[in-house]
């Protein structure tokens, strides 16, 4: 994983579409970070909610941001100089079961992360030995998406291996096919007042060849790369065909993808 990551870095959140970014702001709002706080951003890939939770605690607060790539970490450690923040240290550490000081923080965040981990309940139950008692917790995973993306997503299948199809990773069964499935994942780890949010984010290309060079700067390119290069041009083709269901008469192809908040305090 942390070689995918170092492979993308350069293009992640950066393409000319908003994704993780206004994902990341959303869940840090919800997460209502206050003036002097310290924050852990786990898995912070190029910054997005690193820098959200920066600019809300202010020079009095101070943000951790962890990464398993090297490269990425690296990257968001040079765009949040670029911002200007001062208050933010970007270190190379496994979000799984990060070195850190135990209740050194008052807020973990951790956007579009959890899922990707091999343990997520050891990764929820490490976080919070990390929060100070009356600590929170926020949380991104996906929710339900429109149909064309399903079917799009789809088109990958066949040509995976069995290891990429992972009900938990895809969201498909397990713990984050559903809200109650989060939830009890989180209250498991020992967190209390767990609830839900939800955000619909649309996400617009010009074209297909948009939305390929899309789905290749973020962890999807894993997928391509686990399929032949001579299937490239048939799964894109495919892909095409399913895409163009979504555009609309402004011209461009609209795709929706609801995102789930979980919200929890440390007791």
């Amino acid at each position: 994983m942390a070689a995918v990551f170092d492979q993308v870095a350069g293009v992640y959140d950066n393409v000319g579409v908003p994704w993780f970014t206004p994902i990341a702001e959303e869940l840090v709002r919800l997460a209502a970070p206050t003036n002097g706080e310290r924050a852990l951003d786990a898995g912070c890939g190029r910054g997005a909610a690193t820098a959200a939770l920066a600019r809300a605690v202010g020079p009095g607060g101070h943000v951790t941001g962890v990464d398993l790539s090297p490269r990425m970490a690296e990257m968001c450690a040079a765009d949040i100089a670029a911002l200007g923040l001062t208050n933010v240290d970007v270190q190379v550490l496994d979000a799984s079961s990060p070195s850190l000081p135990a209740a050194a923080y008052d807020l973990v965040v951790a956007s579009l992360v959890v899922f990707f981990l091999p343990d997520p309940l050891a990764a929820l139950t490490a976080w919070k030995r990390l929060l100070v008692p009356g600590g929170r917790l926020a949380i991104s995973t996906f929710g339900g998406r429109d149909q064309v993306w399903e079917t799009v997503d789809a088109t990958f299948q066949p040509y995976l291996p069995a290891g990429m199809l992972d009900a938990r990773t895809t969201g498909a069964a397990g713990p984050f096919a559903s809200d109650a499935g989060v939830e009890e994942l989180v209250a498991a780890a020992g967190y209390t007042g767990v609830r839900t949010s939800h955000v619909d984010i649309e996400v617009t290309f010009a074209d297909v060849d948009e939305w390929y060079t899309f789905s290749r700067s973020h962890g999807q390119r894993a997928m391509w790369d686990a399929i032949a290069a001579t299937d490239h041009n048939t799964v894109k083709a495919t892909a095409a065909d399913h895409l163009e269901q979504a555009r609309g008469a402004d011209g461009r192809i609209h795709l929706h993808q609801q995102v789930r908040s979980t919200l929890a305090t440390a007791g």
